[in-house]
């Protein structure tokens, strides 16, 4: 049976808006930077991919959205944020993404070990029809209690974290639009707009999250 309701279409309505808008801003920051470093273009390759395929996740019946193409991408995405900072300054900057593309590929995995059955069907007839000899049942059922105990406390991890970002890109102040010598001010004048569409894409993210997909 379909988890899908008005009010929770309404709400994925309005995060496929809020993802569009970022993807579309990304790209035109891209048009107004054609002079930026080849990592700075990745950065921007890979912020759009995710604000696309987040805006696109809500209304994918399956495949290529979730599944393990999609995890191995946004996995080396997050590793990409990772591991190609030079300063240490530079790395606090690089978390965010980095933990949102981590989000991603935790959203778009398959569980593991998943046996379709019918509804209806009792827990002797579901052991059954999944081969499970009976005695190992309850050994089973408590490995999928542990696994999910342990899904719950990545999801509020990685959302607690996102909305902490979130707040903190939204709450900051506008960059100074004139020259700056600082070369963190100087890219932040560039992109005046940055920290608003990363607090943004922080705060959807972490409501997708929370939300059936």
């Amino acid at each position: 049976m379909s988890d899908r309701t008005p009010a929770l279409d309404a709400v994925h309505g309005m995060l496929t808006l809020l993802f569009a808008v970022v993807a579309l801003h990304v790209l035109w920051h891209a048009v107004r930077s054609p002079g930026a470093g080849r990592r700075a273009r990745v950065d921007l390759v890979l912020h759009c991919a995710m604000a696309a395929a987040m805006a696109a996740m809500p209304w994918s019946p399956g495949l290529p959205l979730t599944g393990r193409a999609a995890t191995v991408f946004f996995t080396a995405a997050a590793l990409w944020f990772l591991l190609t900072p030079h300063r240490a300054a530079v790395f606090a900057d690089r978390l965010t993404p980095a933990v949102g593309m981590a989000a991603m590929a935790w959203m778009s995995r398959t569980p593991s070990g998943a046996v379709s059955v019918s509804a209806s069907a009792s827990p002797q007839e579901t052991v059954a029809a999944a081969g499970i000899p009976a005695a190992h049942h309850t050994v089973a059922h408590g490995h999928a209690d542990d696994a999910s105990t342990a899904a719950t406390l990545v999801t509020v991890v990685l959302t607690v974290y996102l909305l902490g970002c979130a707040l903190r890109s939204l709450t900051r102040p506008m960059p100074a639009l004139r020259a700056a010598t600082d070369p963190a001010h100087r890219a932040a004048a560039t992109d005046p707009y940055g920290y608003v569409r990363d607090g943004a894409m922080a705060l959807g993210t972490a409501v997708m999250l929370l939300l059936p997909h």
